[in-house]
This record gives structure tokens, sequence and C-alpha cells, in this order.
């Protein structure tokens, strides 16, 4: 039955695990977003059918009703509730005074006629819908670390569905499939959302938009948009946890005798008392310098790493000083 078929779009297999189908969906909405393939089209239907077959698969319920009906998943009720009201029909007057019995519409394609058009003898049934909330969408996005220690916003280029004009939802008029939106009642659209990303996001960080995902159906409430977040690496902070660490250097000077060293933190640069005769590789504990905690006001913690710097062009007069020191130390 299916003229499509969700595992090829997704690139999986038929038996394939939900984290499975969530891993191949992740990859291929990276790769296709319409963010990152700008006037792509092809790129944007690519994108679109991969939401469509996510959104089904994804869905264990459906899943299940995708792969009894093909694309005609979302007639599955309707399918079962014309199979069991079957009834079996007497023949009379055939003539040798035998009676026979026999089933219409046992092929699922007559039965699809059947209970669309109302052929034969059998009864014409109509699409009963009731208020279904709508899908919940996942989209990945990045930010630098810079944004997620202050939090920022995007807007973001959306893949979505919106309940059909021509048939109200419904998929049908006068019992007929729509033509607009060949009877799924949805018709796809592109979406410009603006998303606020709070402070002490991570990376696996999953933020929740809600209301803002798929519209519900004939009436029910709209699902939820789900940002899957992704921090950068920075090319000076470490980031443990809600911790950061970075390297200070000192010189050697300071190192032995004491004296202050600049820490850059996320909100600029602090003075750091060095001790005397602090060894290369110590650190230091700037407490809540370091990133938000999600959902509070509290912060982590900043570790400052001493990389003792050596110095070089040693004039003859430093020189002749460190080998006086060398002696020092060697008695």
């Amino acid at each position: 039955m299916a003229r499509k078929n969700y595992y090829e779009t997704l690139g999986i297999s038929r038996n394939a695990s939900e984290q499975e189908i969530k891993k191949a969906y992740r990859r291929l909405a990276r790769q296709h977003h319409p963010d990152v393939n700008s006037g792509d089209k092809s790129a944007e239907a690519r994108f679109k059918e991969i939401n469509e077959a996510y959104e089904v698969l994804s869905n264990q319920k459906n899943r299940k009703k995708y792969d009894k009906y093909g694309d005609q998943w979302q007639h599955a009720e309707q399918f079962e509730q014309a199979r069991r009201q079957q009834a079996p029909r007497r023949d009379f007057g055939s003539g040798d005074g035998a009676t026979s019995f026999h089933f219409e519409g046992e092929d699922m394609g007559s039965l699809f006629d059947e209970m669309l058009f109302g052929g034969g003898r059998t009864r014409t049934y109509t699409r009963r819908t009731r208020p279904m909330r709508g899908r919940n969408i996942e989209t990945p996005i990045e930010v630098t670390l810079e944004e997620a220690f202050h939090g920022t916003t995007r807007t973001i280029s959306l893949q979505s569905e919106e309940p059909c004009s021509a048939c109200q939802g419904t998929g049908f008029i006068q019992n007929v499939p729509c033509s607009t939106c060949q009877g799924a009642g949805r018709v796809p659209r592109i979406k410009r959302l603006e998303v606020k990303i709070p402070a002490g996001v991570k990376t696996g960080s999953r933020v929740r938009i809600a209301g803002k995902g798929s519209p519900g159906y004939s009436g029910g409430a709209g699902g939820d948009l789900f940002l899957l977040v992704s921090v950068r690496a920075h090319r000076q902070f470490e980031r443990r946890g809600d911790d950061l660490h970075v390297e200070v250097p000192v010189p050697l000077t300071i190192a032995v005798l004491g004296g202050e060293a600049q820490v850059p933190t996320m909100k600029g640069k602090l003075a750091l008392k060095i001790p005397a005769e602090t060894q290369n590789g110590r650190s230091f504990r700037l407490a809540g310098q370091g990133m938000p905690h999600l959902g509070n006001s509290s912060r982590g913690d900043l570790f400052a790493r001493v990389n003792v710097v050596l110095p070089t062009k040693l004039s003859d007069r430093e020189k002749e000083l460190f080998k006086q020191l060398n002696e020092l130390r060697s008695t």
C-alpha cells in the first residue's frame, strides 16, 4: 500500500530501535536544515520528508499503524472499524434452494473503497474526528560558550503542519479524501520562530518551548518544540559540568617571588594573587566564576592553572645572575 517509505527516508531498517531512529533523524535534520542550506529548495523538501518520517516512526502507536497500513496509517481506526462491521450477507433465490454466505470487501483496497465511497451493498462510513494534541518537534541548535553563559535568542526556520483549510482539517470533503491534503487533514509549512535559550545550557540540554510544535488536530492543543542544544568548543576555556578551567601564564619571577597575574573569566579579567614559590601546574579556585546552573541563579567555579613562563633572550647580565643563583642553590 505504501507510496512513501519512511524507513528509506531515514536510512534505517524496519526493525530499527527508537535510539537508531532518533540518531538517524538528528543526523539528517542537521544536514538538511533550512538554516544550513539557505535558498536550497531541494534541501527544504528533503527536510520536510525527514520530519514527516520521524513524526510517524518516533511514535510507537503510529509506527505500528504505518507498518500495517503504509501511508494510509491515519485511517487505521476506520479500517479496523469497517472490518469489524463487515457482516455476512445471505443470498436467496438461487433457484436450487441453497443458501450461501459471503463477505464483501475482503481485500484492503475494496474495504477502503467501501469505507470512503459506500460501494456495493455496504454502508457508507464517515470520518469521525476528535481533538488530538499536536506532535512534538525536535530541532538541533548550536550556541557558543559565551551564549551559553549569558543566554541568547535564535530565529529558526521550522518545518511544521497546519490544518488543511479546504477540508477544515478533517481530511475529507463529502466522504471523499481531500485532494489538497490527500486525506491527511494537514498541510506542511515553514514557519520562522524566535526562541529563547536560557543561560546555563550545555551539550545535550533539551530546551522545551511549550505549544510551539505541530498544531493540534480538530481543536486539540499544539505539541511542544524541543531544542537539542550543542555548545561549541571554546579556544580558551574548558568546560567540565558547570565549572570552567583555564591556563594562566605566569612569569618565572612572579612564580618565584610572588605577585599578581591576570585571569580571564567569562565577564572579564580578574587579578589573582600568586604566592611566592608557586609551582608550575598549581590550580587556584575562583568560586562562582564558572557557568550558570541551568534553572537557578548559582554558578560553577573557575579553576586557573598556573603555566610558568620561562624567560627567553636573556642578556649577559641575566645569564650571570642565573649562574650565581645556580651556584647558591648547589651549595
